[in-house]
């Protein structure tokens, strides 16, 4: 198996949404590669702050940093963007460092948000669009010929079409379309709380997700993707994303 890429736009997305999958396949030797396009440098601080206004995008860098040690991934990459900022990005510049990233390191998978970006915030949605414009490229020999073979992903995933919470709060939930996989990462939950509470200056939005929530063990136990490309698969929803490749 070779890597996956998970691509998003804030220090914490990829948390949220695959750190039970990164510790899995981190686990089974697979290389997982973090993209961020920003810092984060409009998000909270915490209650009470953790640190200054000034001091946020340092420190939600270290957050990151810290999370991804804790569910194996060795390899993070800021985009240098700014938060709330990120839709506005040169199309053509972005294009490129994610084309170079994708050549230089030759993801099997990728994982980023839906086109509605799960909330429908605008970097989320923005991270969205320019991962799939550049999977797309990065296959493509013509695009930036300097950035290296061209490389094509066997697999792009989205996260699913309502949060991922919310949906496996629903009995019917596997088989709604749109849940293509629900990968069981309970062996991972306690890593994954432990990633999450990295992001000490988020730890609002997160207990307010998962850990003031009765059903926290169950939030934390499996993770759930769209298929936006790639084979089929024999049965829906799949429990390893590698399957078919």
């Amino acid at each position: 198996m070779n890597g996956i890429l998970l691509s998003f736009a804030h220090p914490d997305d990829e948390t949220v949404l695959a750190a039970g999958v990164a510790c899995k396949y981190s686990a089974a030797g697979v290389d997982i590669v973090v993209s961020t396009a920003t810092r984060g440098e409009v998000g909270k601080r915490g209650d009470p702050p953790v640190c200054s206004v000034e001091e946020l995008p340092a420190v939600r860098e270290a957050e990151l940093r810290a999370a991804a040690s804790i569910v194996g991934i060795r390899d993070v990459t800021f985009l240098g963007y700014r938060d709330r900022e990120l839709a506005a990005a040169p199309p053509e510049e972005i294009r490129e460092k994610l084309v170079r990233l994708l050549r230089a390191r030759r993801p099997r998978i990728v994982i980023t948000f839906d086109p509605n970006g799960s909330n429908l915030h605008p970097d989320h949605v923005a991270i969205s669009r320019f991962t799939t414009d550049a999977v797309v490229a990065a296959a493509d020999s013509r695009w930036f010929p300097d950035a290296g073979e061209a490389h094509r992903v066997a697999r792009l995933l989205w996260s699913p079409p309502q949060r991922p919470w919310q949906l496996m709060r629903m009995p019917e939930f596997p088989r709604l379309p749109g849940v293509d996989y629900a990968v069981d990462v309970a062996a991972w939950a306690s890593r994954k709380a432990e990633a999450l509470r990295a992001h000490r200056s988020q730890h609002q939005s997160l207990d307010r997700i998962f850990f003031s929530q009765p059903d926290v063990d169950r939030l934390l136990s499996m993770e759930l993707f769209r298929q936006a490309l790639g084979p089929s698969l024999r049965a829906y929803p799949g429990n390893d994303l590698f399957e078919g490749l």
